[in-house]
């Protein structure tokens, strides 16, 4: 394939072409693509003025009311969602309709069920002219959620659409903060008419806010919870309650705090922004080349040291980034070209940088603001939580460096060269100023200082001690970078870039606001365990019924069973979701089912939660994998494989602690604790070994067959399992090499 020319004579880079460097605009087209979070408009003029200043002002309300106190929580949830409902509709592009149709089907499903709604409003609500205006009102704005475009009209422009439906996101909020009195104290119990035309209104825009910013997937998900409130009479067995109408489904979910205004708006508007807004400042102060020399140093000199940067600079990054995808492309611009120079094909080098950049997730202290919502639905302090995370991190990193150390011994690569590695001395001496607002901002979150507190002095520290270098430079010392100095302009774009980032988070967890409401209303949480537990008996009196060993018990296998439906149950639902809304359903609703089985609690959320964290890895929706493709350019589902495969550690972790809950200090002995230990860790060599092929020689297709049976055994608490399975793991991998059969 031969490549053009420009018309300046300059080579058109061939995006075929695996040795060309990574340009910005492809790093940028890759974030719009697989990264919805961030896929912004590029505003010019009024209406970027606008979204400035609404984006600085959303921050500084944050800012100010996290180190000044917060106000009421409806109070402060309803202004937080204002700013976020209006800006959603500009800051975000429409979706353009594409040639097959599909975005008319999706678009006359949600506008038939808006439709209904507001058909059963106006059937509950007395004549009146008001009614009959929001009617109208209600009509022309179902009408603009068509994918119908004028003539010429381009979705990256904002059109009166656009500033429409801004003002209406923005409206349903902005009421319940002005009439607050009005509906709260003095008519609360008894709601007024515009409370239930509000209350639809704030259901069609943050289904129209999520399709915008996600996908229709989650929105999909808030439509079928309202549509089973409804249906709740002529569903089937188990499923089957009462049924609720439609004014009860909209007063519950607009008035209080059990449905849009939840605890899941709640964590985003009193922690995640102000980790996303931290996260945003330390980046653009410098934090993140810090994080990529520090690995360097770290990991650059052992054997295929350029994938081992990738995993530790991305799981230093990952654990302030709220977003896989957005860490995937970041730190990947740097580290996928380093690993292919190396030696390792593009397919493997893509798939390290997503599993790696996933795994910045679980990892504390930080845990992309993940942390801040267990410690909410579990009722724990914070400095216990990441302790209790520390262990299930590390053997998601021990099984992703091994698998990286062997293949890299498979391939015969060294480390790094020693003028590619920074030194330890210069890179103190310039970027010592940015370890001061992390390290005071993780102290004061172990001292048990509310996680807003500490947010708010990690970004005023931030901003303070990127003067540093200026003063450094003035006082005679030229090694300190000044070009990252948060002046005034800058400062200004990183409000508005820590506001444009939360924006997305804030439309999805108002939408997990409907799972959160019906599941309160309906009980539907419990019906899903019971179903679940139900069915993992069920299969489990199969099995027991055809052993005709006797090995396997009816208790035992109904546990396993459940943990394996709902792991795939939490795969399925974290497919395109945000680490944080994902978490915060299946903690809601995958997490009771556990409970049934007697497994502790917080053991149930760090299942459900890594289960989640893997759907990005997890084809055939594994978008950060994707994304690394794209920077690779190899293959996407291939990528998303290898991703997968290096990712079986964490998919391996949750079984382990659930088995042995010591691993999460809970329950524990230490008798438990070392030997899970001991025996996770050969578990995880085997099947490190199993999955790359190689330990010490090339391994044929039995041995990595009984490798992985054993590293399987290996996880189990029975002690005779746990010999069985390292007798045969040892046997295999210190088998003499003279005894090896031909590599399969």
């Amino acid at each position: 394939m031969t490549t053009g020319t420009t018309p300046h004579g300059d080579r058109t880079p061939d995006p075929l072409d695996t040795d060309r460097e990574i340009t910005p605009d492809e790093v940028e087209a890759l974030v719009r693509e697989y990264d919805s979070e961030s896929n912004f408009r590029n505003l010019v003029g009024p209406t970027a003025i606008v979204v400035t200043i609404a984006s600085v002002a959303l921050s500084l309300f944050h800012v100010y009311t996290a180190g000044f106190g917060l106000l009421n929580e409806v109070m402060h949830r309803t202004i937080h969602l204002t700013f976020v409902m209006g800006l959603i509709f500009l800051v975000f592009p429409r979706k353009r309709a594409r040639p097959d149709g599909r975005i008319w089907v999706e678009s006359l499903i949600f506008a038939g069920f808006y439709l209904y709604l507001l058909y059963a409003i106006a059937m509950a609500l007395p004549p009146s002219m008001t009614k009959n205006i929001f009617i109208a009102v209600m009509l022309v704005l179902i009408g603009l959620t068509l994918p119908i475009n004028p003539k010429g009209a381009q979705p990256e422009k904002v059109g009166l659409r656009d500033w429409i439906f801004a003002a209406c996101g923005a409206a349903f909020s902005a009421y319940l903060s002005i009439f607050f009195k009005y509906i709260f104290i003095e008519n609360v119990g008894n709601p007024p008419e515009p409370v239930y035309m509000m209350g639809l209104l704030a259901i069609v825009m943050t289904l129209e806010a999520t399709r915008r910013t996600m996908g229709p997937t989650l929105a999909y998900i808030g439509i079928g919870c309202l549509l089973y409130a409804l249906l709740g009479p002529y569903l089937p067995g188990i499923l089957a309650h009462r049924g609720y109408s439609v004014t009860r489904i909209v007063n519950h979910l607009y008035v209080g705090t059990e449905g849009i205004y939840g605890v899941a708006v709640g964590v985003v508007a009193t922690y995640v922004f102000h980790f996303v807004l931290f996260g945003i400042l330390a980046q653009m102060s410098g934090l993140g080349q810090l994080f990529i020399d520090l690995a360097t140093i770290i990991a650059g000199r052992a054997s295929g040291g350029s994938a081992k940067v990738s995993v530790v600079s991305s799981g230093f990054f990952g654990m302030i980034s709220g977003s896989p995808i957005a860490n995937t492309v970041t730190t990947g611009a740097f580290t996928i070209p380093l690993m292919k120079k190396s030696g390792f094909s593009a397919r493997f080098a893509g798939a390290v940088e997503a599993s790696s950049s996933c795994g910045g997730q679980i990892t504390p202290p930080i845990m992309g603001a993940s942390a801040f919502v267990m410690t909410e639905m579990l009722g724990i302090p914070y400095n216990e939580l990441i302790l209790i995370a520390i262990v299930p991190a590390c053997f998601h990193y021990i099984a992703i460096l091994l698998m990286v150390h062997l293949e890299s011994k498979k391939l015969g690569l060294k480390g790094l060269s020693k003028d590619k590695i920074p030194q330890f001395g210069a890179v103190l001496a310039r970027s010592w100023h940015l370890f001061i607002p992390l390290c005071v901002m993780v102290a004061m979150l172990l001292m048990q200082y509310t996680p807003f507190l500490a947010a708010f002095w990690g970004i005023i520290l931030t901003i303070v001690c990127s003067y540093i270098p200026l003063v450094m430079r003035a006082l005679g010392n030229s090694t300190m970078d000044t070009d990252t100095v948060l002046t005034p302009p800058r400062l200004v774009r990183g409000f508005e870039d820590g506001a444009k980032f939360a924006l997305a988070i804030g439309a999805a967890c108002a939408c997990v606001g409907f799972l959160l409401g019906m599941t309160t209303l309906t009980g539907l949480g419990f019906k899903f365990s019971a179903a679940v537990v139900q069915l993992a008996n069920d299969v489990a009196s199969f099995v027991v019924g055809i052993d005709f060993t006797g090995l396997f018990s009816e208790r035992g296998l109904a546990l396993f069973f459940g943990l394996v439906f709902v792991a795939i149950a939490c795969i399925i639902m974290g497919a395109g979701i945000p680490t944080t809304p994902t978490y915060i359903i299946l903690a809601s609703i995958a997490a009771p089912a556990l409970t049934e089985f007697g497994v502790p609690l917080i053991a149930t959320h760090f299942f459900v939660f890594y289960f989640g964290v893997l759907a990005d890895v997890t084809p055939p929706v594994a978008l950060a994998a994707y994304a690394a493709a794209g920077l690779a350019r190899s293959d996407p589902m291939a990528t998303g494989m290898t991703a997968f495969r290096l990712s079986m550690g964490k998919a391996l972790v949750p079984f382990m602690f659930i088995y042995a809950p010591s691993l999460l200090f809970v329950d524990f002995t230490w008798s438990q604790f070392i030997t899970a230990l001991l025996s996770g860790l050969l578990g995880v060599l085997a099947l490190s070994a199993a999955y790359i092929g190689w330990f010490r020689r090339p391994l044929v297709l039995w041995e990595k067959i009984l490798l992985t049976i054993g590293g399987l055994f290996l996880i189990s608490t029975h002690w005779g399992a746990i010999a069985a399975g390292a007798l045969i793991v040892l046997a295999i991998l210190f088998r003499p090499v003279r005894l090896q059969g031909s590599p399969a």
